[in-house]
């Protein structure tokens, strides 16, 4: 008899995480590894958040939640939402989750029932595939050309759509490439959803706060709210407040969809953590000054990154609006054999000589659902990603 589930058969490791993993290895072996395949920000946490934990555990709030969150937590992120975005949200359709992720996982085992379909844009992040196919539904790979700023277009939507749609997972700011979708791109797209009740929307808005000469992301409700009662917008600390291992995420949707989230969820890992939770409300309610600052760095180092690649040898790398992601073309380095031997005959060929040769670690574009490519993250200090784009040069010139 085996020992784990069937449906542990439809879904693979993250490769963002095993990448990590074996560069982390490696430079512990003692190798000189710049990793530019995790999406975490660098910067520390800020002080007044960290200070509002403190605070939180001298007061004694170290004592289970509501499994949807705190209502003072909820009631923040509802403000937030309309502050931002102008989402006008009640405390009690907000629900609190250990991460962007569980609320992802959450809408989709709540919701899918064997053989719905979820479409997913891709290039896409990793986990979205995956999640839909646990849940017991089939995911709608729809390619999204470099030439449309790997953006999904309204008649491509409309061509993915079948009876069998449930859900519709949108990602803008988008992880790996960091195409957002402007105001009139997103309304092409609310337009088609419009003509089709029964499909529902998850939006991804986790780096919509990180976007680059004067640009703005739109979210779906804010630019059609007759999509309202059918749309999950979602985002969370991690990526805006540099709090990646504090583990919030949060969504805001109808009272129905958030109360079987709230069901499920109560099965399985209940609320996120108090100390957590109160960091969570500092973030949303105090200072917002450290986004901008952190959104001036991230801009030049987006600007160094794509520079230096589009000056290696066959390679090309488009400029993207936010996130902090570039996902370059590699197609001019195929078919061609790298200085230590290996056939450069895939994208994941090629991350993997990079690692192995240079010292490098990205990921390739494959595990977003989109070959040819690789994912590089610039949310690394100037010197490393200065001395990384280096050796990648280096590497593509010594391609034969």
């Amino acid at each position: 008899m085996d020992l784990t589930a069937a449906r542990l058969a439809r879904i693979s490791p993250s490769q963002t995480i095993a990448i990590s993993t074996k560069a982390r290895e490696l430079k512990a072996a003692g190798k000189d590894i710049i990793s530019l395949s995790a999406g975490e920000p660098d910067f520390d946490t800020p002080d007044s958040i960290k200070k509002a934990a403190i605070r939180a555990i001298e007061a004694g709030e170290t004592k289970y939640t509501d499994v949807a969150g705190t209502p003072t937590l909820r009631r923040a992120i509802a403000e937030r939402f309309r502050a931002d975005s102008g989402l006008d949200y009640t405390w009690d359709e907000v629900i609190v989750a250990n991460g962007g992720k569980q609320i992802i996982y959450n809408a989709m085992v709540a919701t899918i029932n064997p053989g719905d379909e979820a479409i997913i844009p891709a290039p896409c992040w990793v986990s979205y595939p995956d999640i839909v196919a646990l849940a017991e539904g089939t995911p709608v790979i729809v390619p999204c050309s470099a030439e449309n700023g790997f953006k999904l277009q309204p008649a491509e939507l409309e061509a993915a759509i079948t009876p069998r749609t449930k859900w519709l997972l949108l990602n803008s700011p988008n992880n790996p490439t960091g195409a957002a979708y402007s105001l009139e791109e997103m309304r092409g797209l609310c337009d088609v959803l419009l003509c089709h009740p029964d499909v529902w929307i998850l939006t991804d808005d986790i780096y919509n706060k990180l976007v680059y000469d004067g640009f703005r992301a739109p979210t779906v409700v804010e630019v059609e709210p007759r999509l309202r009662d059918r749309t999950v917008t979602m985002n969370g600390v991690s990526k805006a407040y540099a709090m990646t291992g504090w583990r919030i995420g949060y969504s805001a949707a109808p009272v129905q969809m958030t109360r079987a989230m709230n069901k499920l969820q109560g099965q399985s890992t209940s609320g996120p953590g108090s100390v957590s939770q109160a960091a969570a409300v500092e973030a949303l309610t105090g200072p917002q000054d450290f986004i901008g600052t952190m959104v001036s760095a991230y801009q030049a180092r987006r600007d160094l990154v794509v520079g230096m690649l589009n000056e290696a040898k066959g390679l090309h790398c488009a400029v993207p609006e936010g996130a902090f992601y570039v996902f370059p073309s590699l197609v001019g380095c195929l078919g061609k054999t790298s200085a230590g031997g290996t056939l450069i005959d895939t994208d994941e060929a090629f991350v993997t000589a990079l690692l192995d040769e240079e010292g490098v670690a990205a990921v390739h574009g494959s595990a977003f659902m989109f070959a040819g490519h690789f994912r590089i993250s610039y949310a690394t200090d100037t010197a490393s990603l200065k001395e990384a784009c280096l050796r990648i040069q280096r590497f593509c010139a010594a391609l034969r």
